[in-house]
């Protein structure tokens, strides 16, 4: 059985995740087989398993930190919100169905043992688990039944090591608010305080920190600077969604827009355009802010039809079709699909009723929103059809399909990996396209960009993932942190 160790936050956003994925890394480099753990995740950012099965992006982060190949019993239990009061609940990499909040929470305690086989499954790959939580362990309105945070601690005898985001004030009556609002139990769970997103100069923290140790007999075990890194983080808390930076300030950047609608998935495909030094991502969500970028990008959607409507109803679906005149606009996944000329949902399997909508018709595709989830890995040579794009030729690819619909092209399904209109409209159900080799510097050159010579975007993750790591390595007592190390036990 591995060893085990649980991160868990004061709220959403403290750092749990990178905190988590940082911990791996140093676990592996310090020559452990590391895997992350999270009972239940919600997002919208997911990922298709060789297994074929679907798990949170942000586990599949902290499995390469790890340097282990991503698998579904890291991620037992995903939900992916399809409105404000309800997520498609997918247990084990696969669709069970939607639930309304309510009915969520009355179900999830039949999910224990599903966690607790996917754990014990991965308790015996690893030398040293370490689980992230959600939320807060003191958010009292939820503990009833809890399954993600000291509920998850309690079935796995797991200590737990609790982060305080300093950034936005206010940590050490976060630190102290959580740990009194808990059961003694579970206070006596908590083993260290981490202090997260620090400026400035440490020791002005001191009296702080024996104050807080003196108050509740705990240990704070690091205090982590804040760090400029750039690695895949939970989707709904990113900080992506608030750079207003214009490209234009930059005459040698190229200025890439990616509309962001309410229910926006997979934004992660854009990441390796992000780590380029001649681009920038800006998220769009009102014409307003839209400019005159050099690109824009159509991200993927966890309900199509209602995403379609809000771009109609705000103006862009309108602007976005003028600048398709002149500029490239490329779709992924759900945006690939508002790009054709309809889209039907007969048994409401995203909407919950039957609907269909007149798609922006500038591509020659229509689609059905099916019942049954496409789910596969692509590792293929994608031929980049006639068009803007056309002198990438076939490249090769690693990606994923993860989508509702089939898309049919004169009657017939599309199997091309990439379609376009033969000008400057392009689209693709492929998650990761532009990950591989030079695709996205390529793209880059192709609006006319100064290239940046042999980028790997690999390489560039396993830099951050390295900077990570030497980041919490030095000002965490990691001495402490293993001595905090203790057998999982599986318990009723």
């Amino acid at each position: 059985m591995a060893k085990v160790i649980m991160v868990q936050g004061t709220m959403s956003g403290a750092g749990k995740s990178l905190l988590v994925a940082g911990l791996c890394r140093i676990f592996k480099q310090d020559g452990y087989v590391a895997a992350p753990f999270k009972s239940q995740n919600m997002a919208l950012n997911s990922f298709i398993t060789s297994e074929g099965l679907e798990m949170g992006r942000a586990q599949v982060m902290q499995a390469e930190c790890a340097g282990i190949e991503p698998l579904v019993c890291m991620n037992p239990i995903l939900l992916k919100p399809t409105s404000d009061v309800g997520s498609q609940v997918i247990v084990n990499g696969e669709v069970i169905g939607n639930m309304r909040a309510r009915e969520y929470f009355d179900y999830k305690k039949k999910l224990v043992p599903d966690i607790i086989k996917a754990f014990d499954r991965l308790s015996k790959k690893a030398d040293i688990i370490v689980i992230e939580g959600a939320g807060s362990p003191a958010e009292i309105n939820l503990k009833e039944n809890d399954i993600v945070n000291m509920g998850m601690a309690k079935m796995v005898d797991s200590p737990v090591l609790l982060v305080g985001d300093i950034d936005r004030g206010g940590v050490f009556a976060q630190l102290f608010g959580t740990t009194m609002l808990l059961e003694d139990e579970e206070r006596d769970r908590i083993k260290g305080f981490v202090i997260n997103k620090f400026r400035g100069d440490v020791s002005l923290l001191d009296s702080g920190i024996d104050m807080i140790t003196e108050k509740t007999g705990i240990k704070t075990a690091g205090v982590i600077p804040y760090m400029n890194i750039k690695v895949d983080d939970e989707d709904s808390l990113t900080d992506k969604f608030n750079d207003k930076a214009n490209a234009t300030l930059n005459g040698n950047a190229a200025d890439i827009a990616v509309i962001r609608y309410p229910r926006i998935s997979n934004f992660t495909d854009f990441n390796c355009f992000d780590a380029l030094e001649n681009a920038v991502v800006r998220y769009v969500d009102s014409i307003y802010d839209l400019g005159d970028p050099d690109i824009i990008f159509l991200p993927g959607s966890k309900n199509t039809i209602a995403d379609l409507k809000w771009l109609r109803e705000s103006g862009l679906e309108a602007a976005i079709k003028r600048f398709s005149m002149k500029k490239p606009v490329f779709g992924i996944c759900g945006g690939f699909q508002m790009l054709g000329k309809k889209i039907i949902d007969p048994s409401g399997t995203e909407s919950g009723i039957g609907s269909a909508i007149r798609g922006m018709e500038l591509l020659d595709i229509d689609t059905k929103i099916q019942e049954e989830k496409v789910r596969k890995q692509v590792n293929a040579k994608a031929s980049f059809p006639k068009g803007v794009f056309e002198s990438l030729g076939d490249a090769e690819i690693s990606g994923y399909e993860i989508h509702m619909g089939e898309s049919t092209r004169d009657g017939k399904i599309e199997s091309d990996l990439v379609i376009s209109d033969g000008k400057y409209v392009y689209g693709s159900y492929v998650h990761g396209l532009f990950d591989k080799g030079d695709i996205a510097a390529c793209i880059l050159k192709v609006l006319g960009k100064s290239g940046s010579g042999n980028f790997s975007y690999e390489e560039f993750k396993e830099s951050q993932y390295d900077i990570l790591a030497d980041t919490i390595r030095q000002n965490m007592d990691m001495d402490y942190v293993y001595s905090c190390l203790k057998e999982a036990k599986i318990t009723e």
